[in-house]
């Protein structure tokens, strides 16, 4: 008998349904077994969140300073000029558009603790090294790797890297759906579901919109220095945004990103530079999607924030992305500890952005994807020229 696999969304969705049901009608102690389950995993994320920070950046800043030229640099820029636009845009539309569109109230562990939902015991996993402290190293590491002649430390890097992906694949993203039950059972427990609920909806209609006007406006930048109409090139890569939907990763996409980039009138030995690059480090869509997340959660929850705190964040977050693996949720796997560190989200909002990023999961992947061949578009107008 073959067995039905549920991908990660789906169990999230099931996970999510279920919560909601069984809040309405489980008693106290079955919810305060979940909380306790939650309490572990949330300590267990608290813990491996460093080290998620320093395996995956480390080795990625180490990678693109070893392979450091022109068109390497330039590319790299103008993927992260492209990552910092879309959290700009994504922050200033949310501060116009959610004010009105979200009611604030009180926080989650607030509402919790007012219900008298508590675990039963709790286990205290300290980290090894605090957030900006695993990213300082990853830093310092990174680059010195990038401009070491030897392997021996790459080497380490690389195999704790590939600890910390396993982790994630084998331990974290299954036990997932588990912690988001938990915290929608508890949430329906105590009354305060349907806010949430209500609060997602809105919140995926606006990302929706957004992530198609970035990538109007990433074309119609991108027509102004390649010299190209920007709807026709668009429309050439729809293939690849469609393929991206499906298959839910930049990398499995590659293929199709190339063929439909190289009909947009990039030369072919240009696009094969420039996509699979771009699969890592080019995540304008997952940007927009956590920025407006965060934002949104912050206004339901009467949290305080300005724009130089999220300024810092956008910057932040850019470079996280670069280093995001690929499986899905990889991008707010990898965003966690600035989430944590720099706009302060506890256990329970960085559940509600796992849930709330998976369930768009596709739509951000299709966004990063379809945005590559603008960037294609621009090195192929510097560069195209050159060495024919």
């Amino acid at each position: 008998m073959k067995k039905i696999k549920i991908g990660l969304l789906g169990r999230i969705v099931i996970a999510i349904a279920l919560g909601i049901l069984f809040g309405n009608f489980l008693p106290t102690v079955v919810v305060r077994i979940f909380e306790t389950f939650n309490g572990i995993f949330s300590e267990f994320l608290g813990f491996i969140i460093p080290l998620i920070i320093l395996g995956l950046v480390a080795p990625a800043i180490a990678e693109i300073g070893a392979k450091a030229g022109k068109m390497l640099v330039v590319t790299a820029l103008i993927a992260y000029g492209a990552t910092l636009f879309s959290g700009f845009l994504s922050y200033f539309t949310g501060v116009t558009l959610f004010p009105s569109m979200i009611d604030s109230g009180a926080s989650l562990e607030q509402i919790n603790s007012s219900h008298n939902v508590s675990p039963f015991f709790s286990v205290n996993i300290p980290p090894v090294m605090e957030v900006m402290t695993s990213l300082i190293l990853a830093f310092i590491f990174g680059l010195g790797i990038a401009h070491l002649k030897g392997v021996a430390l790459k080497n380490v890097f690389e195999e704790f890297k590939d600890i910390v992906v396993k982790t994630i694949q084998t331990v974290i993203l299954p036990l997932l759906p588990i912690y988001i039950f938990g915290i929608f059972l508890n949430m329906t427990h105590s009354g305060q579901v349907m806010n949430v609920l209500s609060v997602f909806i809105k919140i995926i209609g606006v990302i929706f919109v957004l992530h198609i006007l970035l990538l109007v406006l990433q074309y119609s930048f991108a027509a102004l220095i390649a010299r190209n109409n920007p709807f026709k090139a668009l429309m050439t890569m729809i293939p690849a945004y469609f393929t991206a939907l499906g298959t839910q990763s930049s990398a499995a996409t590659i293929p199709v990103t190339l063929k439909q980039s190289v009909k947009t009138g990039v030369r072919e030995d240009i696009a094969g530079f420039v996509i699979p690059l771009c699969a890592t480090i080019h995540l304008s869509g997952s940007t927009l999607k956590i920025v407006a997340c965060a934002l949104a959660l912050m206004i339901m929850q009467g949290m305080p924030f300005d724009f130089p705190m999220f300024a810092g964040f956008i910057f932040m977050l850019g470079i996280t992305m670069v280093a995001a693996p690929g499986v899905p949720g990889g991008a707010i796997m990898a965003s966690l500890g600035i989430l944590q560190s720099m706009l302060g989200f506890g256990e329970s909002e960085q559940a509600l952005m796992i849930a709330l990023y998976i369930a768009m999961d596709s739509f951000g992947t299709a966004c990063n994807v379809t945005g590559d061949g603008s960037i294609a578009l621009i090195i192929n107008r510097i560069y195209g020229k050159k060495d024919k």
